[in-house]
C-alpha cells in the first residue's frame, strides 16, 4: 500500500510536468529531484522490499518479525516522505537542484529534508538488525499464511532441492 501511494503521488506531480509551460519554469529545480524520487527512487525500494519480506521465509526458512517490519515501514514510509515532500515547495518557488546556498525563508524546508534523509539511514540499520535478530534466533515458520493457488508456496519451507521435479514424480504416478 505505501509503494501504491507513494507512486501515485509521484505520478500526479508527473502530471503537473506534463503541462509544458510548467516544465519550463519548473526544469532543474527541487520538484523535479522530487518528483524524480517518489516515482522511481521510492517506488523501486519498497517494491524490493515488499518481495524481500514475502520471500524470505521461503528462501530462508525463517520469517521476519511481523511487528518490526511494520514499524520498519513506518519508519521509511515516515522517512522518505519527510525527505522529499518539502522539496515540491523549495522547487515551487524556484530552488534550483545543485544548489549551494538558498535563502533563509527556505531552512525549514531543508532541515525538514535533513531530517527524513536521517530517518531513512536509521531505516536500514532498523531493517538489517530485522534480519539479524531472526537469522540469529532461526525460529522456523511453522505455518504458513497464504492463498494455496501460489505455486511457491506449495512446498516446504525452505525448499527442498528439484522440489518442482520431485512434484511431478509425485502427480504422474
Amino acid at each position: 500500500m505505501g509503494f501504491v501511494f507513494l507512486f501515485t503521488v509521484g505520478g500526479l506531480t508527473g502530471v503537473v510536468l506534463a503541462n509544458s509551460s510548467l516544465d519550463l519554469v519548473l526544469h532543474d529545480t527541487y520538484y523535479v529531484v522530487a518528483h524524480f524520487h517518489y516515482v522511481l527512487r521510492i517506488g523501486a525500494v519498497f517494491a524490493l522490499l515488499a518481495g524481500f519480506v514475502n520471500w524470505f521465509r521461503l528462501i530462508v526458512g525463517v520469517t521476519l518479525n511481523p511487528v518490526l517490519l511494520k514499524a520498519q515501514f513506518l519508519v521509511i514510509f515516515t522517512g522518505v516522505n519527510l525527505t522529499f515532500f518539502p522539496m515540491h515547495f523549495l522547487g515551487l518557488a524556484g530552488i534550483p537542484r545543485r544548489y549551494s546556498d538558498y535563502p533563509d525563508f527556505y531552512l525549514g524546508f531543508n532541515f525538514l529534508a535533513s531530517i527524513g534523509s536521517i530517518i531513512s539511514i536509521f531505516r536500514v540499520v532498523l531493517l538489517l538488525g530485522v534480519v539479524w535478530e531472526r537469522l540469529a534466533t532461526l525460529r522456523p515458520v511453522l505455518f504458513i499464511i497464504t492463498p494455496a493457488s501460489r505455486v511457491e508456496m506449495i512446498h516446504s519451507c525452505p525448499p527442498i532441492d528439484h522440489s518442482y521435479q520431485s512434484l511431478l514424480k509425485i502427480e504422474t504416478a
